[in-house]
């Protein structure tokens, strides 16, 4: 039966919001927003027709909040519910409460949910379908003596997950066997924060595969095919970073085959809507199934790009009830797309999640990029919510014109105010095992080690270009305030050349700038007694085209008080005038005085004040955007004092735990 779909509710937030609202707009369909207290003003909440207040901002009061949301849905007359992905949209619970408020839900059954859902019983459910899976334990017990045994008699080095989640929250790599104990206690309790279950599954760690996983799709009369596969190998802390499609060591014999399992999988289960199989493929072409997302995936995109087929489009068509009108056969790979995540986080201190003002967005126009966002300047980054706040997509004939484009547009998009992970993808993309299509899950951790994305200090064509930046703010604001006085005129006088000294600050590091004015366009900046010609050909907004010793070159700017944003050659620099700028040093802190490192809530609390702990101890554990971040002590010494408890909300330098160190007691 046919039930047409007239207003489709979005039960999400951000880029995946606006997204679905997309394609629901130009099928004619009107939208509807959810928001919580943190997103009053999200662009999501802008872009849709209607939208409804649901909650305070912790997900639990809103997102989460499935009985407030399908009262929405009711309120406004939507006919439908789309969950996006995370939150609840593979929820079984939430899929079966909208069916039975009469409204449509835009995603598999309930029962598809329920089985997939939960990792053990899943990889129970492929072994009987005779779908390839990684040996591990997936029983019932999940006491702690027989989590021990079963990874003992697995071998290590082993994969402890939550059973009832994925995007690597539950998730941790054990090494040797003396950690097991710590990793299921830890992965226990993030997977019971995150899911609402703390059990768990045991696998076999195949180390350095590639993850490949199979887009699927069914509708509700038995039929169902494959779009072909992604690479999702490019993973930090098993969470994706880099995506693309298709995977570049495909051959169509295996894709034939992964692509005949991922099919398997869904029908066994009755599957109806876009899904994804995952596999683990290794070196010699074997692969394993890991798990089956019953959503639409993050990477979509990619799949969209070389497919040339919407599958929102798709998901609103099948769960109207229509067949999904295509055979395998139609399905065609053209050309090679590419995705990146854009994360909220600091690349330099361990990719911790980190919040703050946007002051400026500013993505890049070019042939074959596509942008899904979230976000615009002037918005604040919520603690309260995933790290990832947008994608960007390039698509090109072949796999090295579409990362070519991905490079250049990541270089010419602004994103200033707050740590980032931008500069850090760049990175990924230019390097020589990736640009090779060689990537496997332990790319990040071999080309860049543990201790993340180091930056090393700028160079002295940067620091001239930095200077030029301050320089250019400097006369933008006294045009604003001299409006009399002509642009071409600006920085110049007849009665001699200008010069200006600045005094400037990128990290650590303090320079010089004098900067001599030679004609309207025309300057030399001297910088540790080295003279730079520099010729300005335009200031369009922001953007600087500029030569510096005839290379030409463009910088991308921001100013705010006596900071300056700019991005030189695809990396982000925050650059201060010292000289005018009112700020007070920081104070450093003392090793034993233990500050939480982003905004987070305090999930355990392991010391009391009196205690003796030694270097490397484990002190608390603050969880930030749905992930946990163990604090651990940098000295041996006693605790002097604890000024936080369980459940309570910290900002980033808050003072958690004083220690004293045994050098400080003698």
């Amino acid at each position: 039966m046919i039930k047409r779909i007239e207003k489709i509710l979005v039960a999400n937030r951000g880029e995946i919001a606006i997204r679905v609202m997309r394609t629901a707009k130009q099928l004619g369909i009107d939208t509807v927003a959810v928001y919580s207290q943190a997103d009053a003003a999200a662009p999501h909440t802008k872009y849709a027709d209607e939208c409804v207040y649901i909650g305070p901002a912790p997900v639990s009061a809103s997102y989460l909040n499935a009985e407030a949301i399908i009262d929405a849905a009711l309120d406004v007359g939507a006919d439908a519910i789309h969950p996006g992905y995370g939150f609840l949209s593979e929820n079984a619970s939430f899929a079966y409460a909208v069916e039975a408020a009469g409204l449509v839900f835009i995603g598999p059954s309930g029962d598809a949910i329920d089985l997939m859902g939960n990792k053990a019983e899943a990889k129970r459910r492929m072994i009987k379908a005779g779908v390839p899976c990684v040996p591990g334990y997936e029983g019932e017990d999940q006491s702690d003596d027989v989590l021990l045994a079963e990874g003992h008699k697995i071998g290590f080095p082993i994969m402890v997950k939550a059973a009832a989640g994925g995007g690597g929250r539950g998730m941790r790599l054990v090494h040797e066997a003396g950690d097991l104990a710590n990793a299921i206690s830890t992965a226990r309790s993030e997977a019971a924060n995150a899911f609402g279950s703390g059990e768990l599954i045991l696998e076999k760690a195949i180390i350095k595969p590639r993850h490949v996983e199979v887009q699927v799709f069914g509708d509700r009369h038995g039929n169902v095919i494959h779009f072909g596969e992604r690479d999702c190998s490019v993973q930090r802390r098993h969470q994706k970073v880099i995506e693309e499609a298709p995977c570049p060591v495909m051959t169509p014999d295996l894709r034939d085959k992964m692509g005949a399992a991922a099919v398997e999988a869904a029908k066994s289960i009755d599957y109806h809507g876009a899904g994804t199989v995952e596999f683990l493929l290794d070196a010699n072409g074997a692969f394993y199934f890991l798990e089956m997302n019953t959503r639409l995936q993050v990477e979509h995109p990619v799949t969209e790009e070389v497919t040339g087929y919407d599958l929102v489009a798709l998901q609103i068509s099948v769960a109207e009830g229509h067949p999904l009108g295509l055979e395998q056969a139609d399905i065609m790979l053209m050309g090679h797309a590419i995705e990146v995540r854009l994360y909220a986080e600091d690349p330099a201190n361990g990719f911790l999640p980190s919040t703050g003002h946007i002051e400026k967005w500013a993505p890049a126009e070019g042939e074959g990029l596509r942008f899904d966002v979230g976000i615009e300047s002037g918005q604040d980054i919520s603690p309260f919510y995933d790290p990832m706040i947008a994608k960007v997509i390039a698509y090109g004939e072949t796999r090295e014109i579409a990362r070519r484009r991905l490079v250049n547009g990541l270089a010419n998009t602004a994103l200033y105010g707050f740590p980032n992970n931008r500069d850090f993808l760049i990175d990924c993309l230019e390097q020589d095992t990736f640009i090779a299509g060689e990537a496997t899950t332990a790319f990040i951790g071999e080309c860049f080690g543990d201790d993340g994305h180091i930056v090393g200090p700028p160079d002295q064509e940067v620091l001239v270009g930095l200077a030029l930046a301050h320089y250019s703010a400097r006369a933008q604001q006294a045009m604003s305030s001299a409006l009399n006085i002509p642009n071409a005129l600006l920085n110049f006088s007849s009665a001699g050349a200008l010069r200006t000294i600045l005094r400037l600050q990128v990290a650590d590091e303090i320079f010089e700038a004098c900067i001599q004015t030679k004609s309207p366009s025309n300057y030399e900046i001297d910088i540790v007694d080295v003279k730079y010609d520099v010729s300005v050909y335009s200031i369009t907004g922001d953007v600087i085209d500029c030569a510096i010793d005839g290379v030409r070159t463009r910088i991308n700017t921001h100013a705010k008080g006596a900071t300056v944003f700019a991005s030189i050659e695809g990396r982000t620099y925050v650059c201060v005038d010292v000289l005018s700028a009112n700020a007070n040093d920081d104070e450093g802190q003392s090793s034993g005085r233990i500050s939480a490192p982003m905004h987070g809530r305090v999930v355990e609390v392991f010391v009391n004040k009196g205690d003796g702990v030694v270097k490397g101890d484990r002190l608390a554990i603050v969880e930030a955007m749905k992930m946990q971040h163990e604090i651990t002590s940098g000295v041996d010494g006693n605790v002097l004092d604890v000024f936080v408890k369980v459940d309570q909300q910290v900002a980033a330098g808050d003072m958690m735990i004083e220690i004293v160190s045994i050098e400080e007691e003698a």
